[in-house]
């Protein structure tokens, strides 16, 4: 079974690789279903870097305004809905330096511009007010929400199914 970027689905890889015996010691984990999806791009994939920040997506803008390489931000912002971490312009960014997708445990805004973009986007939820950007944060760290544990390296598949972290490359 090959996984190539948007030609897969997610039970499709949880039915295949979570009963391969070679994965015993490092099995796929399954991020709680908390996630809606608002970009434009349902299916996507990629090698993670990680963030971790809180009402400040100064690493976020920083991180999507480099090379992505077909890689998949995830930020942990700590689950606040009280600002987002990710706007349009940020996302425009994103698709310039060709980043697959962006998971954020917290919120995004301008979300029908978000929907047209190609770029894969799950988030909590949309809200109106921008974060602040004071230069805090960290990045590439291990990161603990929704149930799993996700370290920088490893690869995550998203779809409308939901999201898997894979500890290698599913194919």
């Amino acid at each position: 079974m090959s996984v190539k970027a948007r030609a897969f689905a997610t039970p499709d890889l949880d039915d295949h690789y979570n009963n391969d015996p070679a994965n015993a010691a490092a099995p796929m984990q399954i991020l709680d279903p908390i996630f809606r999806t608002f970009g434009g791009r349902k299916n996507f994939c990629g090698l993670i870097t990680t963030v971790k920040c809180y009402e400040d997506n100064s690493l976020v803008k920083s991180q999507l305004a480099e090379p992505g390489d077909g890689r998949v931000l995830v930020v942990d912002g700590g689950g606040s809905l009280r600002c987002a971490l990710l706007g349009d312009n940020i996302a425009a960014d994103a698709v310039k330096n060709d980043w697959s997708g962006i998971v954020i445990y917290g919120c995004v805004r301008d979300v029908d511009d978000l929907a047209q973009m190609n770029l894969g986007v799950q988030a909590l939820a949309a809200h109106p007010r921008k974060s602040v950007r004071q230069g805090r944060g960290e990045l590439n760290i291990r990161l603990n929400f929704a149930g799993c544990v996700i370290l920088p390296g490893c690869f995550l598949y998203a779809d409308l199914n939901g999201v898997l972290i894979s500890p290698s490359k599913l194919h």
